[in-house]
């Protein structure tokens, strides 16, 4: 399967939703080497034999994205999981010889709802349930962080090995629950076979000799994390154009069309906020391109002090 490189289509696209569909489609997996079968739900598409269509077709999409747009606005997006979900739900239903059958397609025993599978697509190797994840997951500054219970999301109670399990022990087992065929079996009369994939970002504590999960991406996108006090009583905040990013833009990397005020010039501002809410925030710094704009050069997430024993809400 060949695809595009990210890092040198994205610099050509603009637009937010359009950027972020790019990232999703072509960003690596953090795990190279997961405990069930991973699948790119457009591993038979022609695209993946033809990468430059598809760059043609993301480039169109950024001078014309109101197809996009009219489909993400066709639900309440709450979560940024939600929000990937629907970008690949729209790469599937455009994607040339892939057909998109279902996608959140609940399971129910009587009025009890069991989970939901994620996709379920044809394509030229057959059909196939695929869950989706992405996840921006901190390595702990203790212990071993090759171990996956030491990966945690940034309110801390989200963790890669929990993750891992439930995907493998229930979500992936859905598909082939008797609830589940009674209701496929609408859909196809071929096998379906389960796959996951988890795009994401890790994150090292800064100042650390890194260390991996097992199995982890070489390729994977990462960043850093440190804590609120080291922040503060370094002077990096007042260095460089660093920005805070909202959750639903944390997938692709960021590009401002206008020079952002620096954290210093609206250091009170933000700290206030970030006593206030005690949760961790994404910022990223920034640095001028050639062509105007302002593209991401690092992320790092600021956490609490007394993370990761303060629990708050994770992506």
């Amino acid at each position: 399967m060949t695809l595009p490189r990210l890092d040198e289509l994205l610099p050509t696209l603009a637009h937010p939703q359009v950027r972020d569909l790019a990232w999703t489609l072509l960003s690596p997996p953090i795990l190279s080497e997961a405990p069930a079968p991973q699948r790119h739900p457009l591993t038979a598409s022609r695209w993946t034999t033809h990468p430059d269509a598809m760059s043609d077709w993301l480039r169109a999409l950024d001078r014309q994205p109101d197809l996009l747009l009219a489909w993400l606005a066709q639900h309440s997006i709450r979560r940024l999981g939600l929000y990937y979900e629907r970008l690949w739900q729209f790469a599937v239903s455009q994607a040339p010889d892939v057909d998109l059958l279902v996608a959140n397609l609940p399971i129910r025993n009587g009025g009890q709802t069991l989970g939901e599978l994620d996709l379920i697509v044809r394509d030229d190797e057959g059909v196939h349930h695929i869950e989706l994840a992405v996840k921006f997951y901190l390595g702990t500054d203790e212990g071993d962080r090759h171990r996956h219970d030491h990966w945690l999301g940034p309110g801390s109670h989200d963790r890669l090995d929990i993750k891992l399990q439930r995907l493998c022990a229930h979500q992936l087992q859905l598909c082939g629950s008797a609830e589940a065929r009674s209701l496929l079996c609408e859909l196809t009369s071929r096998d379906i076979r389960s796959a996951l994939w988890m795009g994401g970002y890790l994150f090292q504590p800064i100042g650390v000799t890194e260390a991996l999960p097992d199995g982890a991406n070489p390729d994977h996108l990462r960043g850093h994390w440190m804590r609120y006090r080291d922040w503060i009583a370094g002077d990096e905040f007042a260095q460089g154009r660093w920005h805070p990013l909202a959750r639903p833009a944390w997938l692709a990397p960021a590009r401002l069309e206008h020079a952002p005020l620096s954290l210093a010039d609206d250091w009170q501002r933000w700290h206030e906020a970030f006593l206030r809410r005690g949760q961790a925030r994404l910022l990223v710094r920034l640095n001028a391109q050639p062509e105007g704009h302002w593209a991401e050069c690092e992320r790092r997430f600021i956490v609490p002090d007394a993370w990761p024993g303060q629990a708050a809400e994770d992506a």
